[in-house]
């Protein structure tokens, strides 16, 4: 699980980036990124929607793999991220080809 400082807290901070972020759409999940003010942690959050899956048992799974993958990569401080999945093939996708489309995403930052 990732640190404390580098989670959201409230539904405000999570409205501010999708009011001002940009966005990159991968294949099987899309990246909301904004800048934060300079010397602040980087904040990331990973949205599941049930429409994705309706047992919250698969939605918390694919919720840590990405957490975990995302806590061993070096991510830039002062910025926000959401990542959003929209396929229930997240779920069975191997770990080495999400760890790829994650970080495909982020070379785009």
């Amino acid at each position: 699980m990732l640190k404390q400082k580098h989670r959201f807290h409230g539904y405000g901070s999570l409205k501010r980036v999708y009011s001002v972020s940009q966005h990159i759409r991968g294949q099987y999940i899309s990246l909301r990124y904004a800048k934060r003010p300079p010397n602040k942690n980087y904040r990331i959050a990973v949205v599941v929607a049930k429409k994705v899956n309706k047992s919250a048992v698969v939605r918390n799974r694919i919720r840590r793999r990405i957490y975990e993958i995302l806590r061993q990569t070096n991510l830039k401080d002062s910025h926000d991220y959401i990542f959003t999945v929209y396929s229930d093939q997240t779920a069975e996708l191997p770990s080495a080809e999400l760890k790829t489309q994650i970080e495909q995403l982020l070379e785009n930052v």
